[in-house]
């Protein structure tokens, strides 16, 4: 098969994006993987060494920390932002000074297309009818690992995805969110 074109993934080296970085290698992608250093507890050296492992080309590594506190958390609270009045928005905050890097990285390395685990469009995975009426939820994406043989950081017991940066730590999954 020939290539597609080379897609930036945005990775974390979790259930979602290690299934997405095969499943777009299914698909006919060069993967170039990018883990931003946004403040999380992380191995960052293992998460490499697993996307190379997984078939990525490439995997750059940036620290883009410095960058997430001034542009982005200050200013959040400054204003006081707040999701419902309640939760900080580290995640969110997060996302855009993530995408800032990974199209840096795109047009340096020639990329047509970038992606990630969230469900936002560019090659957003979880909106592709391929992509989610193969995968139902995390137990299909959990099965699609095993079979893969792709080391994943969660289990049926305990399936939920966490987001952790310097300004908090949010979890989700369906059990979660919909007790």
């Amino acid at each position: 098969m020939s290539s597609k074109g080379s897609v930036v993934l945005a990775y974390s080296g979790g259930l979602d994006t290690s299934c997405i970085l095969v499943w777009l290698k299914e698909q006919g992608y060069d993967v170039i993987a990018y883990l931003a250093n946004i403040g999380q507890k992380e191995d960052f050296e293992e998460a490499r060494k697993k996307a190379l492992k997984l078939g990525a080309k490439k995997v750059f590594i940036e620290d883009v920390s410095k960058e997430f506190v001034e542009e982005f958390i200050w200013p959040a609270i400054q204003s006081s932002a707040l999701y419902e009045d309640r939760y900080l928005l580290g995640t969110s905050l997060a996302r855009p000074c993530i995408a800032r890097k990974q199209v840096e990285i795109a047009q340096r390395e020639g990329a047509k297309y970038v992606s990630h685990g969230a469900t936002g469009k560019v090659i957003a995975p979880w909106r592709m009818p391929e992509f989610y009426n193969r995968f139902k939820g995390r137990n299909d994406l959990m099965e699609y690992a095993k079979q893969h043989g792709i080391p994943i950081p969660v289990t049926p017991k305990n399936p939920w995805s966490m987001d952790e940066n310097l300004m908090h730590i949010s979890y989700e999954a369906g059990i979660l969110e919909n007790p």
